[in-house]
């Protein structure tokens, strides 16, 4: 069974969403996960939005969701963690830097165009080089640093928008962009055995 976390701001929109998405339709495919959510910067217990409970439960999820700060017993936990903004992704990075192989975001965990998945691996080797240069005292090297922000430039956003605050419409159109990737994700669960 892989033990999947998803990470956002507050746990009481998007990454619960996700996790009550996920763990039906994993359900519904026959894929063995176990699915948890927290955030950045929640509390313990508080529930999920009203417009994010009433997504699931028009999707038959009745899951009684609350809040969840991220900590290390929940990164310890996870194989995998999916967060849903970038910005999320380096905050876990930053606090839990052992975590490094077990952290995406969702949409780029799920993201197949080989050159993309190219560019993501080049932009992620010359980062680790400018880091360890920057480490050691070293100036990056200007062509470096150029080809950086190529990559960056042609790389896509893969953050997940934030209703946080909006109307139903909003929460829907956010669910819908997550369930989209939660197919993807499930596609590659189920090919990697």
């Amino acid at each position: 069974m892989k033990h999947i976390l998803f990470v956002c701001t507050g746990n009481t929109c998007r990454s619960p969403m996700a996790e009550g998405l996920l763990r039906q339709m994993a359900r519904e495919r026959g894929v063995d996960v176990d699915v948890r959510s927290a955030g950045v910067a929640a509390s313990w217990g508080v529930p999920i939005s009203r417009h994010a409970e009433g997504v699931l439960r028009d999707h038959s999820i009745n899951d009684r969701l609350t809040s969840s700060p991220l900590d290390r017993d929940l990164v310890e936990w996870a194989d995998l963690i999916l967060t849903l903004t970038g910005s999320h992704k380096s905050h876990v990075l930053s606090y839990f830097p052992e975590a490094f192989e077990r952290v995406y975001t969702l949409k780029e965990y799920v993201e197949n165009d080989p050159e993309v998945l190219a560019d993501l691996e080049e932009l992620d080797s010359l980062t680790a080089s400018a880091e360890l240069s920057r480490a050691l005292g070293e100036a990056v090297d200007a062509t470096v640093r150029q080809r950086m922000i190529e990559l960056r430039q042609r790389i896509p956003i893969f953050d997940i928008s934030d209703p946080f605050g909006g109307s139903r419409d909003d929460y829907e159109a956010t669910a819908a962009e997550i369930r989209t990737a939660l197919d993807r994700l499930l596609d590659k669960l189920e090919n990697i055995g």
